[in-house]
């Protein structure tokens, strides 16, 4: 279903109370607050047009993520860049495992996926 050119999912249906949809920016969010938590994760990666738009001061939160849903399935696509120093197979395992659990335990869907692409390495010392 498509509500004001975006994409909402009904996870629930009770006729005596109501619907509960979740759009697919949601979904979105929750995967790329779940990477993020993952120690090891420096950023979500974008395309140019994202970064050139968050560098003006507009916020993307979904950078990086990308969602599939049919069916009350996810297929989960992020692009990651990763600190210096950390093992990336490792690594890139938490954050499927965190990003699993996020999107099921919140939105009662199934993940079926979660595929990672490593996108750079910061090398910035934290200070």
């Amino acid at each position: 279903m498509e509500q004001d050119g975006k994409k909402t999912y009904t996870v629930e249906t009770n006729a005596e109370i109501g619907t509960v949809k979740i759009a697919d920016d949601v979904v979105s969010m929750i995967a790329a607050f779940a990477a993020m938590e993952v120690d090891g994760v420096s950023a979500m990666a974008g395309n140019l047009t994202m970064e050139l738009l968050g560098k003006a001061g507009f916020k993307n939160l979904n950078k990086g993520v990308k969602v599939e849903v049919s069916e009350g399935r996810v297929r989960v696509a992020l692009s990651l860049i990763m600190a210096y120093g950390y093992n990336i197979p490792v690594t890139s395992s938490q954050v499927q495992t965190r990003v699993k659990t996020a999107i099921e335990n919140m939105t009662g869907l199934t993940v079926t996926d979660v595929n990672i692409r490593i996108a750079g390495i910061n090398v910035a010392k934290d200070k």
